[in-house]
């Protein structure tokens, strides 16, 4: 049975069965769904800015900006549910011209409400190459430790209810769980020129097992993201007192996990340190999107507007990202960077 626990929390529900009367109900559909099925399968948490926060987006993205980059990412999703879904982000890359290629780090933080807590510190080394004068190749390659810890006092269960007050009495259930962890791999593959670039990621290749029953598998779906766009000058009338370009950036991304399967289109428009753009993921959500470049700083904010039958209970999703791209001086420009998005 292929069981999504996220899209168990849904508000609507909670407020149907935890009006008078039905609250035993809502609990016998929770233990079932917990303590009946043998397989779980879990999702990995996103973000819709999703080339601001490029190396998890795809591990071959790393270095693209050849000088360090640091990139925060920070998403709260659904804060119309209680005990919503919290994610952060923190990667820093470069490339290394000895390496022929680039290296970068990655931490990730996963809060699915106040008990489950799933933590991912990755190694990342991509390797670039030139196919011809004009187009390149980078591949990269990631080693991810995780960890998935559930707190056990944070849970409630159906005999903890009482039909007047509410949840007022002890457990029974024995605790289980507490932390699992583990190596998890993933790799990708990225082509571009001065203007298109299209990308393949596969995450997960082991397909790690999560459970933290010892009679139950929880294993990691592999991840698979395609994705492919292009930076596209405006072309505009000369001006001495105007000298910052605009770009319009049309892009496609596809990504499969399990039987979870998305699209998502969406469009830029950019013009000196100002960038606009929207997004549209199937069936769920528009995404809207705004960011600034000062210097070296880059700062973006984005909102889920949701458009699915969740759309009243959820609130939508707030994502920011923060990003430092510092200068450097390399010593010979052998290699070229990656035209793409920045948010």
């Amino acid at each position: 049975m292929n069981f999504n626990f996220n899209k168990l929390v849904n508000k609507q529900i909670i407020s149907y069965y935890f009006k008078p009367g039905k609250v035993y109900l809502f609990s016998i559909i929770l233990s079932f769904f917990t303590l009946f099925n043998t397989h779980f399968y879990s999702q990995d948490a996103e973000f819709t800015q999703f080339y601001s926060n490029p190396i998890y987006l795809n591990p071959a993205l790393t270095g693209t900006h050849m000088c360090p980059r640091v990139s925060m990412n920070y998403r709260n999703q659904w804060p119309g549910i209680s005990g919503t879904f919290v994610t952060s982000a923190f990667s820093y890359d470069q490339h290394v011209s000895s390496l022929h290629g680039g290296l970068g780090l990655m931490f990730v933080n996963d809060q699915a409400s106040n008990s489950l807590v799933n933590t991912r510190i990755s190694g990342i080394y991509s390797y670039q190459m030139k196919v011809s004068r004009k187009f390149s190749i980078r591949t990269g390659f990631e080693a991810t430790y995780w960890q998935k810890s559930l707190d056990w006092n944070q849970l409630t269960f159906g005999d903890m209810i009482d039909p007047i007050r509410g949840f007022v009495y002890q457990t029974q259930d024995i605790p289980r769980g507490g932390t699992v962890g583990g190596l998890d791999l993933s790799a990708g593959i990225v082509g571009f020129s001065e203007q298109f670039y299209i990308g393949f990621a596969a995450h997960h290749l082991t397909e790690p097992d999560e459970s933290m029953l010892s009679n139950n598998s929880s294993p990691i779906p592999r991840k698979y993201t395609g994705h492919i766009g292009a930076m596209i000058p405006l072309a505009g009338k000369a001006s001495k007192y105007e000298t910052e370009e605009a770009f319009i950036s049309p892009n496609i991304l596809y990504r499969r996990q399990g039987s979870f399967q998305q699209i998502n289109m969406g469009i830029y428009l950019s013009k000196g340190p100002l960038v606009g753009g929207v997004w549209y993921r199937n069936q769920d959500a528009f995404i809207l999107l705004v960011g600034m470049q000062m210097g070296q700083v880059k700062f973006g904010y984005s909102y889920d507007v949701t458009v699915s039958k969740l759309s009243m209970a959820t609130s939508g999703s707030h994502e920011l990202s923060l990003q430092l791209n510092f200068v450097c001086e390399p010593k010979k420009r052998t290699y070229r960077t990656i035209s793409c998005p920045s948010f």
